[in-house]
């Protein structure tokens, strides 16, 4: 109930917020800049570490929301259902010629029909075999992002070219999000026996969605931005706005200043506090929409296979180090988000949250004195707890350039200090945290936010042993941090499989408990989402949580 009633507060106050300054924003000047010669820019604060979205490198939101949503079709798009409700719904998108069917039984089989005019862009059809090869891919690659949902299929049938049969030899609750907003559906007529990540991660010249690459591989200017025009052969609603430049700006305030500026047109940020006066007043000419009915979780995340986040006992007391209230509460405050997540399940997922887990983790720092010399730590003359000589030190590495998370990174060394923790902050380029240091486990602690990219709770994901990225694998797996809780495993894997949901929320919640016992890693908040946009954007524009902001793009207009 307490968690149900800070979500929707949240949300209110939110919606209040939005619809402030939108008002306030209509006033001055058209915001027509976007429309002087029919190219859309957009400022993006994160740049992909590479365009082969199945890999490892593959996982930066920014690289999916510009990139494989806008230019791969899907089965099955996600978004805010049409009523009031809040929830997030699934809808067959134009790949397919209607619902998929699941047949009678005990086995799960799901029978896809796809739409015949679905063509790639060099005008071959998009068939059966695009999704096999899309899940042999999946399945036989090496340094393969994650494999959940797909492990669970027997085999995938081509009966004919337009019909797909997906037979599971284990069920999996969340099955139309697979082939979907995750990785999409390759080529197999491009790709087939051939190297598919040396073809992709630079770019790549096909298209079978509303957008394509302006110029294949040279749509993508490393350093600089990802350019998108219409799909020609696109056989669903053709875009009308003829380029969107994604522009990549990793300095958050410089971003800001670049909107101001009208440099860019259109601002997906996180939130950052040093923007909230300038935003609160309203920007002439700008529309400004947020929610924190959100698909992420901020969070410390704790690497559980090396010193010194290997000893649980340590983890704990770094919970018992922080007031993590007080930290969002200085984050986000002037946007009415004054308390810590308690969950790794986001707000989209709510239901299958239990806040217990790591609402009792408050400021504790008798705690944490019992906890560290449980374990043979003793305070220096320094302040510092240490053993057998050696001071515990460990590195706190996040994004550059995101000052918020540079706020955060320094309120938390300050706090770990008083707790007697020494903590070194290191930033890195988005694609060099995501695509190399968190699959290879090359970090003690991180700050990040995990996004969901369907409207299901999926931790089993980050968290489930047999998901960590090791030589055996591949280097394939998203649970980064290493995370092996005895018991865990088996309550995350029924809520993969559960289709029963009060049994599935039962499981999700008692995973949350186990989460949180063993302070595997550490919620910090539900990172809000926020669009700020000229007025001469026109059409649906609104937040996605599963998908992002550009999912419906070819749907916008731009009007002077």
């Amino acid at each position: 109930m307490k968690l149900r009633k800070y979500v929707v507060t949240t949300v209110a106050l939110f919606a209040l917020l939005s619809m402030s300054l939108a008002a306030c924003g209509s006033n001055g000047s058209n915001g027509n800049s976007a429309a002087a010669d029919g190219t859309l820019v957009v400022g993006a604060d994160q740049e992909p570490e590479c365009l082969d979205w199945i890999a490892t490198c593959g996982g930066t939101s920014w690289g999916s929301w510009a990139a494989l949503v806008t230019t791969l079709p899907q089965a099955y798009f996600s978004h805010a259902s049409n009523d009031s409700s809040a929830a997030y719904v699934y809808e067959p998108s134009p790949l397919l010629a209607g619902e998929a069917t699941v047949a009678p039984g005990d086995k799960q089989i799901i029978t896809y029909k796809l739409n015949p005019a679905a063509v790639w862009s060099d005008g071959v059809a998009i068939t059966s075999t695009d999704f096999k090869y899309t899940f042999d891919q999946i399945m036989s690659g090496n340094d393969i992002y994650d494999t959940t949902g797909y492990a669970n299929i027997e085999s995938v049938a081509t009966p004919d070219p337009t019909t797909v049969v997906v037979s599971y030899k284990e069920r999996f609750a969340g099955w139309k999000g697979l082939f979907g907003s995750s990785y999409g559906i390759m080529p197999s007529h491009l790709l087939e026996g051939k190297n598919r990540n040396a073809l992709m991660k630079d770019g790549y010249t096909f298209s079978g969605g509303p957008w394509k690459l302006d110029g294949g591989k040279s749509g993508w200017k490393k350093g600089v931005s990802i350019s998108l025009v219409p799909n020609e052969n696109y056989w669903g609603t053709k875009a009308t706005i003829k380029k969107v430049v994604f522009r990549f700006i990793t300095d958050t305030s410089a971003l800001f200043q670049a909107f101001k500026a009208g440099e860019v047109d259109f601002l997906y940020p996180q939130p950052q506090p040093d923007w909230f006066p300038a935003v609160k007043g309203g920007i002439d000419g700008a529309t400004i929409k947020a929610t924190a009915d959100t698909s992420s979780v901020e969070a410390l995340w704790l690497n559980n296979s090396k010193p010194p986040f290997d000893n649980e006992s340590v983890r704990k007391a770094i919970a018992y180090s922080l007031d993590r209230d007080a930290i969002v509460k200085r984050l986000f405050g002037p946007l009415g988000v004054n308390k810590a997540w308690q969950s790794f399940n986001p707000p989209i997922v709510a239901a299958y949250a239990d806040p217990a887990g790591f609402s009792g983790y408050t400021l504790d720092l008798a705690k944490v004195a019992e906890l560290m010399s449980s374990q043979g730590y003793a305070k220096g003359s320094d302040g510092y707890w240490a053993k057998d000589g050696t001071k515990l030190s460990f590195t706190l590495k996040t994004t550059v350039g995101n000052k918020r998370r540079e706020l955060t990174a320094q309120i938390l060394q300050a706090a770990f200090k008083t707790a007697g923790f020494e903590m070194k902050i290191k930033t890195q380029d988005a694609g060099v945290l995501f695509g190399k240091t968190g699959p290879s486990g090359d970090f003690e602690m991180t700050l990040y936010a995990q996004v969901a990219t369907g409207p299901e709770p999926g931790n089993c994901a980050i968290f489930c042993s047999v998901n960590i990225p090791t030589e055996a694998n591949g280097g394939s797996g998203n649970n980064w941090t290493r995370t092996n809780v005895a018991g865990l495993d088996e309550l995350l894997a029924k809520v993969d499989i559960e289709t029963d949901t009060a049994q599935r929320i039962s499981d999700s919640k008692q995973a949350d408990l186990l989460t949180g016992l063993s302070a595997t890693s550490i919620p910090l908040d539900p990172l809000p989402n926020t669009l700020i946009f000229r007025n001469s954007i026109r059409g649906p524009v609104a937040d996605n949580a599963t998908m992002g902001a550009f999912w419906n793009m070819n749907l916008w207009t731009l009007k002077g």
